[in-house]
């Protein structure tokens, strides 16, 4: 009995280990506390989801989460489950462990006991304190910016999926795929995932202002929210003033300034007083009387190439100092919204978020919430790299990182190999920059020739039925 527990604590070690050797062994390296083996299996044990704690137990939580994270990075056939139980058959025989069976059914079945709130916490947990440990260089002008974005996804087509995130409506049915609709909070200094709000792609309270509010809680007060123009609006602003935060977001197109009635701070810089409007119907009562019945905004005009054409862009924000924040500063700050384009382009084509695999929405949850913490973890090596060389996060290549993570799933497991191994990935990383491209333009033009298929307009199974 005895052998038998020892030999199941074991195989629970193991698969939380690969958390530990983000630090490569080496408890130097800095933000090397962020994620660890003990802190991960604590997550598990709070919402008592630990679990293959049997004698013949092989899928238990930690081997399970350590399966599922390597199956997220990979590409192509290495992405499948029956690649993920090669993969784990290899790296418990390392450790002198048991294999798992060849069955694949018994990794899904495990995939299945994984917490998609608990793995939701770990992706916040890595982004927190990522943020918390960082250089007060890589913020700017002291504060932490975190980048708001929308983005979409779609699953196999399967009832239950297509239940709970509809097809678009304009599709007939067994014609599109079910599309679901995020919105995330991503780190504006390292680019990590703080969190996202999860819902189907159209109806009632689905759009990303409506995501947004739903993942507020992810700032704190002294932060700056920056967004495009699609989340300017009176109530959004008086919403985050409320909670500390502060804005900068575009102005939307749709809203008029009286240029007489504003108050000059500079040459295209002004304060214009905005009123509140009458309650939406998503608002309650209650925190419609806790704002205020106007606002001080500030607005920045400054000019910004569009496609290939000089064209003046207003920024709102509601760093109203003129002297702490010059205007030339925060027209720099909304310059780097771009980086959550480019951050959520990353997710989707280096970690497939473009399509995910899982065929109910349950399951859909656990590989999203899977794929983020394997971003964050990511991340987290690019950071590392950034801080050891002095360098910057967001000068570090994402497809490094990815490939220097990867690589831990095939180390050995001697310490003193990984460890000189470990440090001479980050220094890789680090020799590979990837910083501002300015003029650098690339048309929406593609080489390669697709193959000249109709559009799918009705179910397979109606074009099978009219061959045969």
């Amino acid at each position: 009995m005895g052998t038998s527990l020892s030999r199941s604590a074991t195989n629970h070690t193991i698969g939380f280990s690969v958390l530990d050797q983000l630090s490569y062994s080496d408890r130097s390296l800095p933000f090397s506390h962020v994620l660890s083996a003990d802190r991960v299996r604590e997550r598990f044990a709070t919402s008592d989801v630990l679990f293959g704690y049997g004698e013949n137990d092989v899928w238990n939580t930690g081997v399970t989460l350590w399966s599922f994270i390597g199956q997220v990075l990979q590409d192509g056939k290495q992405r499948s489950c029956n690649a993920a139980v090669t993969h784990t058959s290899r790296y418990l025989l390392e450790h002198g462990l048991q294999p798992p069976s060849p069955d694949s059914g018994q990794y899904c079945r495990a995939r299945h006991k994984l917490r998609a709130d608990v793995l939701r916490q770990l992706v916040g947990e890595i982004a927190e304190q990522i943020a918390r440990a960082s250089p007060g260089r890589w913020r700017w002008h002291g504060k932490h910016v975190k980048l708001v974005d929308g983005f979409t996804f779609t699953m196999p087509d399967t009832p239950e999926n297509q239940q709970a995130f509809p097809q678009l409506a304009l599709q007939a049915p067994g014609v599109g795929f079910p599309i679901a609709r995020a919105c995330a909070v991503l780190s504006l200094a390292t680019a990590c995932i703080h969190d996202v709000a999860l819902g189907p792609y159209a109806g009632k309270e689905t759009g990303e202002t409506a995501l947004l509010r739903n993942v507020l809680d992810s700032f704190e007060p002294g932060e700056v929210l920056l967004a495009d123009r699609y989340f300017c609006s009176f109530f959004m602003l008086a919403i985050l003033k409320l909670r500390g935060i502060d804005g900068c977001i575009r102005l939307h197109q749709l809203r008029q300034i009286d240029q007489a009635k504003v108050t000059r701070l500079g040459p295209n810089d002004y304060i214009d007083l905005w009123h509140r409007p009458q309650r939406a119907r998503w608002m309650s009562p209650a925190l419609y009387e806790t704002l205020p019945e106007h606002m001080e905004i500030r607005i920045i005009t400054f000019e910004a190439t569009i496609d290939h054409q000089s064209e003046p862009l207003q920024v709102v924000t509601t760093l109203l100092d003129p002297k702490k924040y010059p205007a030339v500063d925060i027209g720099r700050l909304y310059g780097y919204r771009w980086h959550a384009e480019l951050d959520i382009l990353a997710i989707k084509q280096s970690l497939n978020l473009e399509h995910l695999r899982c065929k109910s929405p349950e399951m859909i949850g656990r590989e999203f919430w899977t794929t983020l913490l394997a971003y964050n973890m990511v991340r987290l090596v690019c950071a590392q790299a950034a801080c050891a060389h002095d360098k910057l996060p967001r000068h570090m290549s994402f497809t490094l990182g990815c490939n220097s993570l990867l690589s831990q799933w095939l180390m050995p497991p001697d310490a003193s190999i990984r460890q000189t191994l470990g440090r001479h990935h980050l220094f890789q990383i680090a020799c590979h920059e990837v910083g501002n491209r300015p003029g650098r333009i690339e048309p929406r033009v593609i080489k390669r020739r697709p193959k000249p298929y109709k559009l799918m307009t009705k179910p397979r199974n109606q074009y099978k039925q009219a061959k045969a």
